[in-house]
């Protein structure tokens, strides 16, 4: 399943296209997937990265009540941190820290999707092009244009950190399990 999602991605002339196309048609199927070990499975294996940031992006913009429109981005990311609720509830019973932790774990997630198709090595750095486009690309050394909001500083960072701590400490008091204290390190 994996390496054909991988190659639907691939086949268009616009990866990001298709990519928005399948993760609009998977993200029901996700919603529906009854455990978390299940989910992340289907996540964590993914091998387009550009899917599977496009069915994170989904997933939180899903948890927002007030959905933003930007483009994938860092300062969204940020915007996420601050607007997502818990996640919603899937059909298997979890305590409250436990879908927090998978909030975390799944944000953790989009950032190294993005990442992985934003800014990583010289291959990747194109995954938004055809593939016969990429080629000529990374043979110019072309280097991936970034957005206005990719420039984001670490003021930003903390005050979006705190803010999002803050929400958790109302929700789970004090103190954190450790889970959720590495994952908000990992995170920040």
């Amino acid at each position: 399943l994996q390496r054909m999602l991988s190659m639907a991605v691939e086949v268009d002339r616009s990866p990001t296209c298709s990519s928005r196309k399948i993760a609009d048609d998977i993200f029901p199927f996700i919603l529906n997937i009854p455990l978390r070990s299940q989910r992340e499975a289907l996540l964590n294996t993914m091998e387009s990265q550009l899917l599977r940031c496009r069915l994170l992006e989904l997933l939180f913009q899903h948890s927002c009540d007030m959905p933003n429109t930007s483009s994938m981005s860092l300062d969204k990311v940020l915007y996420f941190l601050s607007h997502s609720s818990v996640l919603p509830q899937f059909q298997d019973e979890t305590a409250t820290w436990q879908r927090w932790d998978e909030m975390l774990q799944y944000l953790s997630l989009l950032l190294l999707s993005y990442h992985s198709v934003k800014l990583a090595f010289p291959l990747a750095e194109h995954l938004r092009t055809s593939v016969s486009d990429r080629m000529e690309l990374i043979a110019q050394k072309a280097k991936p244009r970034l957005q206005d909001s990719d420039d984001i500083s670490q003021l930003d960072i903390q005050l979006k950190m705190n803010d999002f701590i803050s929400r958790m400490q109302k929700t789970l008091g004090e103190p954190f399990p450790p889970q959720i204290q590495e994952k908000l390190f990992m995170l920040q």
